[in-house]
């Protein structure tokens, strides 16, 4: 279990694993400069202001690693601020102009726990037996609904039931507002991530991602989004999986939250390849792919609703 430190006052004061304090998460003052490192209740404001402001820190943690500095020095750069990849206090005055409580109440449903949920094997033939790759827990399904990590999610509601309908919770106030279309997507290896940009140039969405290793390396060049597919099924070819296990076989896999490319694929006009989802947000940005492009379920189905067949998919080191 990660370390973490609370932002109780604006102190930065060390507190026991996973202790946040709701208040001071959406207390907009005496939060403290943080950079990369720190971790408590003053960085999961800065991560879910960022992912408001739709410059997605991949799945919020209440950590402030990578991908946090990506999004804050995208985040910078888009407003006109110096680009220090650190929360200071300029960055926390544009932030905090975002005014609606970062924290909301939220009642558990019946359709929350209702499932079925079901343990979901990594293994490629077990899961083409599955008729729908589903949540594998009502926590996994609120985490991605609110886009944090489900240990987190018990972190802020300590001795509340999660599985539990009509449990009172507070969970991350993650809507997005609208976001213009897209005039061109550029993907960028060296920081790990898919932006968007308007027809002006405006930056208008950054989000990190996972990409092509050495055995399948990202396909640089320019390209076009092909097309876009809502809930897809996932052909699998183990000859294209270098990792494939010797008997595995052709298959598909069905569709849902825990499919291999998740809930969204926007294919790309290179066959073959595409920016998707993940049943696995907390390894966005951490690890490598086969190729394509992974993003969080969310930041992939924002994307999807920003592009169309044509738009310009720039693929760079």
């Amino acid at each position: 279990m990660r370390a973490s430190q609370t932002g109780l006052s604006g102190a930065h004061r060390k507190a026991s694993p996973l202790n946040y304090d709701r208040q001071a998460v959406n207390d907009p003052q005496n939060h403290p400069d943080l950079t990369y490192g720190d971790a408590g209740s003053g960085v999961v404001r800065l991560e879910i202001l960022l992912d408001r402001a739709h410059f997605s820190p991949g799945e919020i943690d209440g950590q402030f690693g990578d991908n946090l500095r990506v999004a804050v020095s995208g985040y910078q750069s888009a407003r006109n601020l110096e680009k220090t990849g650190a929360a200071d206090q300029a960055t926390w005055q544009s932030l905090n102009a975002d005014t609606p409580p970062v924290l909301a109440p939220y009642a558990i449903s019946a359709d929350d726990v209702m499932g079925p949920f079901e343990q979901i094997s990594h293994d490629m033939m077990a899961q083409a037996k599955l008729k729908h790759l589903g949540y594998q827990s009502p926590q996994e399904e609120m985490g991605e609904r609110f886009h944090l990590d489900p240990k987190l999610l018990a972190a802020l509601n300590p001795g509340r039931d999660l599985t539990k309908a009509g449990e009172q919770i507070v969970v991350p106030n993650v809507q997005r507002e609208y976001v213009l279309p897209a005039d061109k997507v550029v993907v960028s290896k060296n920081s790990h991530t898919v932006s968007a940009f308007g027809a002006d140039g405006m930056l208008l969405a950054q989000y990190p991602a996972t990409m092509g290793s050495e055995h399948d390396p990202l396909p640089i060049g320019n390209w076009k989004i092909a097309g876009v597919q809502q809930n897809p099924v996932f052909h699998y070819n183990p000859a294209f999986f270098w990792d494939a296990k010797p008997k595995d076989e052709k298959a598909e896999i069905a569709a849902g939250p825990n499919n291999p490319v998740g809930v969204v694929w926007i294919a790309l006009s290179k066959e073959h390849y595409g920016i998707h989802g993940t049943p696995e947000p907390g390894k966005i940005g951490h690890t490598e792919s086969h190729g394509c492009i992974r993003l969080t379920n969310w930041d992939a189905e924002e994307l999807s609703r920003m592009v169309k067949p044509g738009t310009p998919a720039i693929l760079e080191e």
